[in-house]
This record gives structure tokens, C-alpha cells and sequence, in this order.
């Protein structure tokens, strides 16, 4: 039964992912904080979870209609480089902990406060 917690924790941060609400990112916390993986490890398994995620979460965005083109356009290759930077570059993971954790709190904070339309 150790893997029923993570079982369930996947399929709930699954369906989240599903409405764009940013399950990756309740896993990652999930399993540092509950589960105890290493963070590194966290977000080893957060990227490849990501993959499957993403991938039904976008055919189905694009069903509906719901992608912006130019947003895409501006979005996509600066993300990469972003990432081309992080991976080869000589940045430590350090950097990213303190930035990342007040994404966190704003995004949280953001869905907290935010009406419905």
C-alpha cells in the first residue's frame, strides 16, 4: 500500500493539470513536503509527469479554442531559451529556490483573491 498516497496524489494533481490550475506544481509540493522526495528528485518526476499531462491538457485546449496564438508566439521561445540557459548553463539550482518559492505564494495568492467571472 506505500504506493496508494502517490497514486492518488497523480491522479489528483492529474485532473487539476487537466483545468490548467498547475497540478505539477501541487505534486512537486506534495511530494516534498508529504511524501519526502528530495526535491531535485521532485522535480526529476514533475517533468516527466508533465509530459503525458500537457500533452492531453493542450489537444483539449485546442478543441475548445482556448490557445492564443501571439501569446504562444512570445511565450514559447523565450521559455526555451530560459530552460536552454538553466540546463546549460552554469546556473545552480540555488538560484531558482528563493524566486520560485515567491511564484509559489503569488500564484497562490492569485487563485485565492481571484473573482469568478
Amino acid at each position: 500500500t506505500d504506493w496508494l498516497l502517490p497514486a492518488l496524489a497523480g491522479f489528483g494533481t492529474g485532473i487539476l493539470s487537466a483545468w490548467g490550475v498547475g497540478g505539477g506544481t501541487l505534486l512537486l509540493l506534495l511530494m516534498t513536503l508529504f511524501l519526502g522526495v528530495d526535491q531535485t528528485q521532485a522535480q526529476g518526476i514533475n517533468l516527466l509527469y508533465f509530459l503525458p499531462t500537457a500533452g492531453i491538457s493542450l489537444l483539449e485546449h485546442r478543441k475548445n479554442g482556448y490557445l492564443d496564438r501571439e501569446v504562444m508566439r512570445a511565450a514559447i521561445p523565450l521559455g526555451t531559451l530560459a530552460a536552454l540557459l538553466r540546463v546549460g548553463g552554469d546556473l545552480g539550482i540555488a538560484v531558482f529556490r528563493k524566486p520560485f518559492g515567491v511564484f509559489l505564494l503569488w500564484a497562490g495568492a492569485n487563485m485565492l483573491l481571484q473573482k469568478k467571472k
